[in-house]
This record gives C-alpha cells, sequence and structure tokens, in this order.
C-alpha cells in the first residue's frame, strides 16, 4: 500500500526560491561552518557543515549527507542551505539527535547524477558525476578525521539531489545506514542491490518537474525483491515535497533509529 498524505500544495518551482522563516521557525543555518574540499585531483568541492552543539570526546556520531536539488546550484557555498537544512539545525532537532550534517553543492550546469530527470526511467551512467564522486571522498575524510560513527551515515536529498540520493546507494549500498530520497528517481534494475538499505522515499502525486512514477517504480522493484521500503505520497502535491518531509519529526526519529548491522 502506498502512503498517503494530506496536502498542503506545492510550487514546481519552488526549488528555485528562497525559504521563508518566522519568528517561529528561527533561522538557524548560521551554524553550518563554510569549507572547500579539493581531491587529489584538484577538482573542489564546496559545502557547509554543522557539527553537534557539544562534543563528547568519548562518542561517536551520526554523518548526515544532504543532495540539494538544481535551483542550488553554484559555488557561492550558501544556496545549498535553502530547503531542509533549517530544520536540521533548529534547537530540537539537534539537542535530540546530535550529529554532524554535510550540504555539498554541486557547481552549476553540472549534477549529482548525469541523467535527464525529465525521463519516465534511466540506467545508472557507469560512473559517478564528477560531484558525487567529490561527495563520496568527503565522506572518506570525514570518517577518517571526525568522530563519525561509521555504522550510522545517512544520505537524504531533493529533486536533483533525489536523484543522488538513489545513485549513491545503489553505487555505494554498504556505505549508508538509510536514505531518505524526495521526488527523485533511481534505476529499478538496481534494486537488488540495495534491497538491505532502509529506505524511505517522499513523492507529491501531482509533480509535474519528476514524475511521480520515478518513485513509485523504485519501491517497486525493491518490493519485488523482498525489500521493505517506507513510501510517503503527498495527495495534491506538486513538487515541493521536501518542505513538509523535512518538517515532520517522523523523519528524523526513523532516520536517527537506523543502523547498519
Amino acid at each position: 500500500m502506498l502512503s498517503r498524505a494530506t496536502a498542503l500544495g506545492g510550487l514546481a518551482l519552488a526549488a528555485l526560491m528562497p525559504s521563508i522563516t518566522t519568528a517561529a521557525d528561527p533561522d538557524h543555518r548560521d551554524r553550518f561552518a563554510a569549507a572547500v574540499f579539493e581531491d587529489t585531483a584538484g577538482n573542489k568541492l564546496p559545502y557547509r557543515m554543522l557539527a553537534p552543539a557539544k562534543l563528547d570526546p568519548a562518542a561517536k556520531y551520526p554523518l548526515v549527507i544532504f543532495l540539494h536539488g538544481a535551483g542550488e546550484r553554484g559555488n557561492d557555498n550558501k544556496k545549498q542551505l535553502v530547503h531542509g537544512m533549517n530544520d536540521f539545525a533548529s534547537d530540537e532537532i539537534m539537542a535530540k539527535y546530535p550529529a554532524f550534517v554535510i550540504a555539498p553543492q554541486c557547481p552549476e550546469g553540472k549534477r549529482w547524477v548525469e541523467v535527464d530527470w525529465t525521463l519516465d526511467s534511466h540506467q545508472m551512467p557507469a560512473q559517478p558525476s564528477e560531484s558525487l564522486a567529490g561527495v563520496f571522498d568527503l565522506i572518506v575524510k570525514f570518517v577518517k578525521t571526525k568522530p563519525i560513527d561509521p555504522q550510522r551515515i545517512y544520505i537524504t536529498g531533493l529533486s536533483m539531489g533525489g536523484f543522488g540520493v538513489w545513485d549513491a546507494i545503489q553505487r555505494r549500498p554498504e556505505l549508508f545506514a538509510a536514505a531518505a530520497p524526495i521526488c527523485g528517481g533511481g534505476d529499478p534494475i538496481l534494486a537488488k542491490q540495495i534491497h538491505f538499505v532502509p529506505i524511505w522515499a517522499f513523492h507529491g502525486d501531482e509533480d509535474k518537474t519528476v514524475k511521480v512514477g520515478r518513485s513509485r517504480e523504485m519501491i517497486e522493484a525493491l518490493k519485488g525483491v523482498g525489500a521493505e521500503p517506507k513510501y510517503t505520497e503527498y495527495k495534491g502535491v506538486e513538487h515541493d515535497s521536501w518542505t513538509r518531509t523535512y518538517k515532520d519529526p517522523a523523519l528524523y526519529e526513523w532516520l536517527f533509529a537506523q543502523r547498519k548491522e
């Protein structure tokens, strides 16, 4: 059965517009420190990092990777924080689920997965995109240099980033303890490779930017190989299925409860 939620509505171009905070929803995105990762070939990947408010020297912490949408590409190292990241940086979430959160920024003209997201389906490219390869290298660096629990590495993302989430776990399923792709799509032929990865996918049933069938086909493919993914389909919602998702406490409760065996 598809899990369907009541619609709040959404705009197909919401990914291109800044989020709005109110007195009841203060902006905490300044808690993300700016940095630039450079790989051995000299390729640079700007990113923002959120760290736990207080680090216990004896503790290991989860690592969350966030992949932004197409509208946040660039090199300003700011736009990738527009959606979702204020929720991760809220007082409540940081207190309840202390973790490192990394939000890399994909360059303009590049994609986390070099495929056309308007298609009905795609096959996974032979190699990861330059940007996603940089994300993998960045994860390795963090595991080596920060107090990261390697059994609790999570990945989430929206739209273009939702495609990136599916691609990342299909390439490196052993790396991730859980994934939460939002309005994205993957290669259903490779569902068997990720049958053991806990997945909670989200999509609006009126999405005109990324067809809702992209999420549906991945969920059905996973079920077909014996997996038990979670899926929430928002009735009446267009492309912005991320605002509601990242504001839902149930997402964080589920995500941070996952651990690799």
